[in-house]
């Protein structure tokens, strides 16, 4: 399963940076806008404690965690819609993500040029919120132009349909209001699913500080929390120097240095668990002595279509799913235990995935 998130925003807010560690890849992070010209994408491994505690169990030949891809896109600018900085090309790298993780400059540096000339993390929110909304607005007005006199003239229901819902969309858009936070009834979805809207994707906003403010934060992100509270996103306040940091030391090193900033989890573990959460994104295992692997899917998913994840042949000649609790394992420590207590569960196709679920998938071709 294939999920993107793509990391937005204007440019030398410190998303290069952050994408360097998010993926420990050396992209290019110059201190200039445009510094990140093609879309970088990296394949970021979900952090799972129970994987640690299956690998103890099963001592696997390899271990394979979930993972999920980060796309970082240029710094977008005012303007952008309609051709400024790079455009319409970033615009259309955006389009292809599930979610979009907004970083906001939440700082004040001298040394670091601000493409608006001072800090202000609302007013750049909605530099770039404005941007997408004209974006999405644009491409309404255009498919409106073509088919509403269609509509009007041969009263065609599914054409009707669509202008409806398209006009209600432009309507929002035009009041500065994201797609995401309109109610659409399922065949309204199915509609607009082929344009690809921008402001229809999910999103959770990146307060970018100084080390000294990851803890409490500050003024500048309280900013951000009061504006993301409106829409009822997320707010990750994280220093992407320190996660850049963080991302070139040992596991044993960074749970010292975490320790040292008196905190739990680093920035970016919690923006990997949110961005997970946010796609409505859920874990299932399979294990055995070769391999102990985790796989992700969407909630909601039953058992046979979780069964195609791995191979179209399992989904194809699917009998049964025999499932086993995480916490049931953890507690018995042993299958033969599992099966003794009764903890085994035999399920059908119809079954609804649940995250920690350790699956055996019986089929036949």
């Amino acid at each position: 399963m294939s999920l993107k998130a793509g990391i937005v925003g204007l440019p030398n807010v410190g998303k290069s940076t952050l994408f360097n560690a998010i993926t420990k890849k050396n992209i290019l992070a110059a201190n200039y806008p445009f510094a990140t010209i093609d879309p970088n994408v990296g394949v970021v491994t979900v952090p799972d404690s129970r994987l640690e505690v299956l690998e103890n169990m099963y001592m696997p030949k390899s271990l394979v965690p979930t993972s999920f891809e980060f796309t970082d896109i240029a710094g977008l600018v005012k303007g952008a819609s309609k051709g400024e900085g790079l455009g319409n090309k970033f615009l259309s790298h955006i389009r292809e993500v599930d979610a979009i993780v907004e970083v906001v400059r939440c700082f004040s540096d001298e040394n670091i040029i601000h493409v608006e000339g001072n800090v202000n993390p609302v007013r750049d929110i909605e530099i770039i919120n404005l941007e997408l909304i004209l974006a999405d607005l644009e491409i309404i007005e255009n498919r409106i132009g073509k088919i509403a006199k269609k509509a009007e003239t041969t009263k065609d229901k599914e054409t009707l349909k669509e202008v409806n819902v398209l006009t209600k969309s432009k309507e929002a858009l035009l009041n500065n209001k994201p797609l995401r936070l309109l109610h659409y009834e399922e065949d309204e979805l199915l509609i607009l699913k082929n344009f690809n809207f921008i402001t229809l994707k999910p999103i959770i906003y990146v307060a970018n500080t100084l080390e000294d403010d990851i803890l409490n934060g500050n003024e500048y992100t309280k900013e951000v929390i009061e504006y993301a509270a409106k829409e009822k996103a997320k707010v990750i306040i994280m220093c992407a120097k320190i996660e850049s940091e963080l991302s070139e030391l040992e596991e044993s090193d960074k749970k010292e240095f975490l320790k040292e900033l008196g905190i739990n989890y680093s920035g970016l573990d919690k923006l990997i668990f949110a961005t997970y959460e946010l796609l409505g994104l859920e874990t299932f295992f399979t294990v055995g002595k070769d391999e102990v692997k985790a796989w992700t899917y969407k909630k909601g998913t039953n058992a046979k279509k979780c069964a195609g994840l791995i191979h179209s042949d399992i989904e194809r000649g699917f009998i049964k799913a025999e499932i086993t609790k995480f916490n049931d394992l953890e507690e018995l420590k042993d299958e033969k235990k599992v099966r003794e207590n009764g903890k085994l569960y035999i399920e059908g196709k119809d079954y609804i995935m649940q995250d920690g679920d350790i699956v055996y998938f019986r089929f036949n071709i």
